[in-house]
């Protein structure tokens, strides 16, 4: 049997529920615990069925705040990361932020919960919110951008693999006014997002075509993966949105973070409790690889 690993990891202040988990996962699948960050994180690698490995280990970490990724051990470090941005390198929805310049953020929040768990069409909620902001001056663009924050670990994420080597795209449905600003900051080299129409000072309601959508992004890393030299199976993708699963589907590891459910529910792998750095535990980084400045 291909040795597969186990990668368990935390949500932060567990760390004394997650040795005694390691432990009865190890002992589960005779095999040892190898700490990647002592009380953080940690790998099993098994030979047995990874099927019944998963299972075994999903039944030990039970209702325990902790998440667990089960892969091939061959290849599991990536040679690109494809990353959506917002609820995802970023904590913000920035359509809220900006429908709270118009008192309508609990609206539109609503609007956006329903298209990324799926229940509606992207681009005709995206559209539907971004009517509510027509008239808007063009100067809350800048104002929303200084509440934009980062997602815990989402430096030391792409700081570590692009010192490894790796290369990083950024793929959004959201506005590039946003997602430039931040992907520049983080050394993304690749960044594709929407845009939206201005006309006289204000924004027009509108975005401009073509609308990034689900099909973007899988093409975006499709394409990169190609200009990069390697197969889509050497990519990390992450993703919170229905609109990131063919993505997440199309990456080697394609991890749905703190995603809506029903994304969760479709993805193979989800990351429901750690930060970012989870990505670089589930490569195999031990926390003494971390870079924690760009």
């Amino acid at each position: 049997m291909q040795p597969h690993v186990m990668t368990l990891i935390a949500a932060p202040a567990t760390a004394p529920e997650l040795a005694g988990v390691a432990g009865r996962v190890a002992d589960a699948v005779a095999a040892a615990v190898d700490w990647l960050a002592p009380g953080e994180a940690c790998d099993i690698v098994t030979t047995a069925d990874p099927a019944a490995a998963e299972a075994a280990a999903r039944a030990a970490i039970g209702a325990a705040p902790i998440d667990l990724v089960v892969q091939p051990l061959a290849g599991r470090r990536k040679r690109i990361l494809v990353a959506d941005l917002e609820s995802t390198i970023i904590e913000n929805e920035m359509l809220e932020e900006l429908a709270e310049f118009v008192g309508l953020r609990a609206h539109v929040a609503e609007i956006t919960r329903r298209a990324m768990n799926g229940e509606i069409d992207f681009v005709g909620a995206l559209s539907e919110r971004v009517a509510l902001l027509r008239g808007l001056p063009v100067d809350v663009l800048e104002q929303a951008s200084e509440r934009v924050r980062l997602m815990p670990g989402a430096i030391e994420l792409l700081a570590t693999m692009q010192a490894d080597g790796a290369r990083c795209a950024l793929v959004s449905g959201g506005f590039s006014v946003f997602a430039v600003g931040v992907g520049v900051a983080l050394g993304f080299e690749r960044i594709v997002a929407n845009r939206l129409d201005i006309a006289d000072g204000r924004l027009a309601g509108t975005v401009r075509t073509p609308i990034v959508t689900a099909a973007t992004k899988r093409a975006t890393l499709l394409a990169f993966a190609e200009d990069s030299g390697v197969g889509a199976e050497a990519a990390v993708a992450v993703g919170d949105g229905a609109n990131d699963l063919p993505m997440l589907m199309a990456a080697g590891l394609g991890i749905a973070f703190r995603a809506k459910p029903a994304v969760a529910a479709a993805a193979r792998w989800h990351i429901d409790h750690a930060d970012l750095t989870a990505l670089l535990y589930a490569q195999g980084y031990r926390r003494e690889d971390f870079v924690e400045f760009v």
